[in-house]
């Protein structure tokens, strides 16, 4: 046996089997180093006369996970990765390669180009590249439609879904599996290829017969998909090049690739992908995290029993305080249900979800909190409630351990001076449900310990989720900015939209939901509840809308009592309650207001300039510490159409001049409510964008 180090790549030989092993940790991403380092290999062994099989795989988590991001917005650098993949398909020599971890993008492009492929246990594959605007473009549209069934080459082009590798033994992408080391399968299979019981064939050689009528119903149906994205649709019509030649489709994929990489739909989803990883750059960022072994948490509701959830999910033991022992029992067959869901899902084993349930205690002892290293408070949005829980978590919790509180609105300055250790209190502030949505608003008390933001951010990457650091305000980033953009909503449902229209407009725009389905969703009680608590500082000029206040009043608090602005009689349907649609024609002639007619265009325009102006007066008020902050907070907890990238990010498509000019015009009808934030203006006059703050 012979062998050769040549970083990123190393190559092996055995007899006549040549090993190339991927050695770029932690995914082995193809970056120009290793694409020049894999074309080398193939060229080494193809002339070398004892080798007379190639068989790649790789070091680390997975084979590949795709592209290297570093290499992201710059110009390419030779060798290009449809080059490399040209030349190994092209080899004179057989090549197979060995699919392990999480295998996607070019990972999976890479794979394809080779003759034969082998599957170890776990392994996942995918084509990704619609998820951040673009399609495969290394021949991916090409290869995979020639392996398997074209419809579903498609769905799996199209979605980005990734696909469980016994699903795709099963569908042809790969040929078989084996449950071996990712070198061992290697060199098995390189001497089955030999000795011919592994079958090889070269992707350009096969034909296939183009069925328009899937193509043509693939299409039709992305077009119907709210938002239409381009970047799927172009796929699709990638995949439609399988009716030319091998390399004519190869390069009518290449020139629909270069077509999205202009697109705003990519730059928007870049920099939602970016996103999720500048929000990491805190001040605290150095700081020790604190250990957590244990957690409790205070509250057995809807919140408190997510939060629980996604703490034992994380492996972390959890101490679950009710105020009554049949409550704590209902809190704990919740957290069960919660479990035993994501078994159904996938997302844990039986014997994941058995391990979690017997980390869970349900009590009503609050002392049981003593020797825990993190407590999380999940009760009713009231402060005075908060106040004494925190006065009595002082008083039981051992020195160290991290307070949280869930607030979504009140001043967590105020409950940390509740206690004698306001270093060691936070806001965490959860979406719910809180064990599937991905954000975490991290508030940032006056007080609060460096170590005690760096360890609220461990728990976040424990626990998945996405962690955004917020100062103090009522709200917070993203509630602060929700209270005033749906004003916006308000007026335009008093001045003559419906709710329908106005949740239809925004649907269409790309939210998942619009602002009424989602108050439903969410309980208009909470809403109502917020406002009540604001009434006495409401300034007597603000325009105050009452239709919601009048819904509550009836009882009808939207989904989990029935009904709301929509019925929910029948849960697959959304029908408008009429009883709501008569508060509002009540509430309009109360006002005085002639109803007008308002376009979708119209109302997506107010709709979003009131998000933008909010915005950007929390990141001037270093609320938040920039703009792509907010955009995190609505891309990962409020439903923001990923392909806009944020609403600061979209603000930059519209450019400050056009929003000051709007904001101009409807200050009209309101001069209070439609005001120019100075960070607009400052903007506007200096050239500058939402995006050049991201880099001071």
């Amino acid at each position: 046996m012979s062998q050769s180090e040549t970083m990123p790549v190393r190559v092996e030989t055995e007899g006549e089997i040549g090993l190339i092993c991927l050695n770029n940790p932690p995914v082995n991403a193809l970056g120009a180093a290793l694409r020049q380092g894999l074309s080398d290999a193939i060229d080494t062994l193809n002339a070398d006369p004892q080798i007379r099989v190639i068989a790649i795989h790789g070091e680390g988590r997975a084979l590949s996970a795709g592209a290297d991001i570093r290499e992201f917005g710059k110009p390419p650098v030779e060798p290009r990765l449809p080059d490399v993949l040209d030349r190994i398909e092209a080899s004179d020599k057989p090549v197979i390669a060995v699919v392990h971890g999480t295998t996607l993008g070019g990972g999976l492009e890479l794979a394809l180009s080779c003759h034969a492929r082998i599957g170890l246990p776990g392994a996942r594959v995918g084509l990704p590249e619609v998820t951040l605007g673009l399609l495969p473009g290394a021949g991916g549209t090409q290869r995979l439609p020639r392996l398997i069934a074209l419809d579903k080459a498609i769905d799996i082009i199209s979605s980005g879904r990734q696909v469980p590798i016994d699903e795709a033994k099963e569908l042809g992408i790969v040929d078989r599996i084996d449950d071996a080391t990712p070198r061992e399968a290697a060199l098995a299979g390189a001497k089955a290829v030999r000795d011919g019981s592994l079958p090889t064939r070269r992707t350009a050689e096969i034909s296939v017969d183009l069925d328009p009528a899937l193509i043509e119903a693939a299409t039709e149906r992305l077009r119907k998909k709210r938002p239409a994205l381009a970047a799927p649709i172009k796929a699709v019509e990638a995949v439609a090049q399988i009716a030319k030649p091998f390399a004519e489709g190869l390069k009518a994929e290449r020139a629909l690739f270069m077509e999205l990489m202009d697109s705003p739909d990519r730059q928007g989803l870049i920099h939602a992908f970016n996103a999720e990883r500048a929000v990491k750059r805190i001040p605290e960022a150095q700081a020790e995290p604190r250990k957590i072994e244990t957690a409790g948490v205070i509250g057995g509701g809807t919140m408190g029993v997510g939060i629980a959830t996604a703490l034992l999910q994380a492996g972390i033991p959890v101490t679950l305080i009710e105020m009554a022992p049949e409550r704590a029992e209902a809190a704990k067959a919740a957290v069960t249900r919660n479990l035993d869901g994501a078994v159904k899902r996938g997302k844990m084993t039986a014997e994941g979800r058995d391990k979690a349930l017997a980390a869970l205690t349900a009590t009503t002892k609050l002392e049981s909190l003593a020797p825990v290293d993190l407590v999380i408070e999940a009760v009713f949005e009231e402060m005075s409630v908060k106040a004494e829980i925190f006065g009595k978590l002082d008083r039981i919790c051992k020195a160290g351990a991290v307070l949280g509180t869930n607030t979504s609105y009140l001043d967590v300055n105020a409950i940390a001076e509740m206690t004698s250790r306001p270093q060691d209190v936070i806001g965490l502030h959860f979406f719910s449900p809180a064990h599937v949505m991905r954000l975490l608003e991290v508030v940032v008390a006056d007080k609060t310990a460096p170590e005690v933001v760096a360890t609220a951010w461990a728990l976040a990457a424990r626990m998945k989720k996405v962690a955004v650091r917020s100062g103090v305000c009522d709200g917070f980033i993203g509630n602060r900015i929700l209270a005033h953009y749906r004003k916006a909503a308000d007026y335009m449902l008093l001045d003559g939209a419906s709710f329908e229209q106005i949740d239809r407009a925004l649907e269409d725009f790309g939210f998942a939901m619009g602002p009424f389905a989602v108050g439903d969703l969410a309980g208009l009680d909470i809403g109502w509840a917020t406002r009540k608590r604001k009434a006495p500082d409401r300034p007597p000029e603000e325009r105050y809308v009452t239709i919601a206040d009048r819904i509550c009043e009836n009882g009808w608090f939207g989904r989990k009592t029935g009904r709301g602005y929509y019925l929910y009689d029948d849960p697959k349907t959304r029908k408008p309650n009429p009883d709501a649609v008569a508060i509002v024609e009540a509430e309009r002639k109360a006002a005085g207001v002639t109803p007008r007619e308002f376009s979708d265009e119209d109302i997506t325009a107010r709709y979003m300039t009131a998000m933008i102006s909010e915005a950007a007066r929390v990141v001037q008020e270093g609320v938040a510490q920039r703009p792509v902050d907010v955009d995190a907070v609505f891309l990962f907890g409020y439903g923001f159409p990923r392909h806009l990238g944020g609403p600061l990010n979209y603000a930059d498509r519209i450019g400050p001049k056009a929003l000051i000019e709007r904001i101009e015009a409807y200050a009209s009808e309101d001069a209070h409510y439609w005001q120019i934030p100075p960070l607009l203006r400052e903007l506007a006059d200096t050239g500058r964008s939402f995006a050049d703050l991201n880099k001071d």
